[in-house]
């Protein structure tokens, strides 16, 4: 008998796919396509096996019978693992308990075959009329065994590698779904908010018959609301297109407001393009509506700044409102839950700790917010 049975254990995958594995091939992902894989890995193993042993039985001068020896053991062990490898597929799925046994057993089975073959095949081109006895016998069984061993671990050790891939690709995709779900749902609460009082205002134009009035506001609510719709609530726009949209309902606030409300708008062109959350800036001056220009007969000024600085953004939004009054800064915090905690939730939903959202009052007047956020021209994915 020969003094190795296996130089080297082949390699082995089973079912697997998924764009995430690290593994890849032509710039794709080497397990997208399973029965590729498993073909490839297994046809190249094999064809590893006959290489070594066709190189070490030339180095011992063992002649041409040993190759074709070599390669009677290579075509059985590349037909019993397919063999393996179909009863696999089959208890990877089932109890634990179920597997070990089962793998054991086919384990042993396969070794029985392979050593039978093994020991035929010794028999008949190496060493003619002899029958391997005693430690020559028991060391043949072993290192079959043992590479029969080492194809099983590889095997599995890869396919659970692949389920626990997977099972960590569905949990992010899940996280990133309740993650949409809830910036959709933080961003849903603003236009129940803005329509109560915008229609609450058109019912008061009707009353007081001013159709004129009451039809331009309806027109510019409906410019306001058809964006809100067109675009994604967990979606993101560009700064520019926030500030076009604030000046769409600023327009909407105007005609209730009048010269009492005076808007400022401050924009570095630099930061235009920059990407931030859908109608993230809205409840800002809305709150600044609601706690400056309102309860003052002379209304209020509201500043909305946006500078750029290296790769970040920094947003400001001031009034010349009450400022420091106490019940002031209660009610802007907690007004109807949708104002400055909307904004906070919004933050943290799309940037977590990579962002910054600070607020300040004076005591001479006025109420300021202020948003620290990464400079990003593309949608984060």
């Amino acid at each position: 008998m020969p003094d190795s049975i296996a130089q080297a254990a082949p390699p082995m995958t089973g079912e697997a796919q998924g764009s995430w594995n690290p593994f890849r091939l032509h710039g794709r992902p080497f397990f997208e396509d399973k029965n590729r894989a498993f073909w490839t890995l297994q046809s190249a193993g094999w064809a590893g096996y006959f290489i070594l042993r066709t190189l070490s039985g030339v180095a011992n001068d063992m002649g041409w019978s040993y190759v074709l020896h070599t390669l009677l053991l290579t075509a059985t062990g590349y037909s019993i693992t397919l063999l393996m490898a179909a009863a696999y597929r089959r208890l990877i799925q089932m109890r634990e308990i179920v597997t070990w046994v089962g793998s054991i057993l086919i384990v042993v089975s396969a070794a029985a075959a392979f050593s039978a073959i093994e020991t035929w095949s010794v028999a008949t081109f190496i060493q003619p009329g002899t029958r391997p006895e005693g430690i020559r016998f028991l060391g043949a069984i072993l290192l079959t065994v043992s590479l029969l061993i080492a194809w099983s671990a590889l095997y599995y050790s890869i396919n659970f590698y692949i389920l626990l891939e997977e099972q960590k690709d569905r949990l992010l995709r899940l996280e990133s779904t309740a993650s949409n779900a809830q910036l959709a749902m933080l961003r849903y609460q603003l236009n129940p908010h803005f329509l109560f009082n915008t229609l609450n205002s058109i019912s008061t134009l009707v009353l007081l018959k001013q159709t004129d009035r009451a039809n331009a506001m309806l027109s510019r609510l409906s410019s306001f609301l058809r964006y809100t719709l067109v675009n994604e609530p967990a979606g993101t726009v560009t700064i520019q297109q926030e500030v076009e949209t604030l000046k769409l309902y600023l327009e909407i606030e105007k005609m209730r407001f009048e010269e009492r409300l005076r808007p400022h708008f401050n924009i570095d062109p630099g930061a235009a393009q920059s990407q931030l959350p859908s109608l993230l800036l809205q409840p800002l001056v809305e709150n600044a509506i609601k706690y400056a220009v309102t309860p003052q007969e002379e209304g209020a000024d509201i500043s909305v700044e946006v500078r750029r600085q290296i790769d970040r953004v920094l947003i400001t939004v001031t009034d010349t409102g009450p400022g420091a009054d106490a019940q002031y800064k209660a009610r802007a915090e907690h007004s109807t839950g949708v104002g400055l905690a909307n904004i906070r939730d919004r933050l943290a939903q799309a940037y977590g700790d990579n962002q910054r959202f600070e607020t300040q009052s004076d005591i001479t007047g006025g109420f300021r917010v202020f948003i620290d956020i990464p400079f990003q021209t593309e949608e984060p994915k």
